[in-house]
């Protein structure tokens, strides 16, 4: 299986934190943020307060993904290529979740 991934930019090694170690910290943050503010978002008890929390949902989410690309572009964040059998396994349970729904 292969990886996805761009060329890696090269940072300074050591006890500092560099480029990517900051970055990786705040891609966790902002991860941890948004599963927080979609409770938040399930659990908003008036219209104005999901409102204010779908806001803060939606900026965070987009930095989270900004953040993500940044990581991506520089080599620092490489995904796994999925065989196709996998794929096609997954949508086929998905599909057969959604058929069991509409019965």
């Amino acid at each position: 299986m292969g990886k996805i991934a761009n060329p890696k930019t090269e940072v300074p090694k050591g006890i500092a934190m560099n480029d990517k170690d900051y970055l990786d910290s705040i891609l966790t943050c902002l991860k941890e943020m948004v599963k927080n503010y979609a409770i938040a978002l399930t659990e908003a008890s008036n219209e104005h307060l999901y409102k204010v929390y779908l806001n803060m949902w939606n900026t965070y989410s987009q930095l989270q993904r900004e953040t993500y690309e940044v990581l991506f572009e520089n080599g620092w964040y490489s995904l796994e290529e999925a065989p196709s059998s996998k794929v096609e396994e997954k949508a086929k349970m998905l599909r057969q979740e959604l058929d069991d729904l509409s019965e």
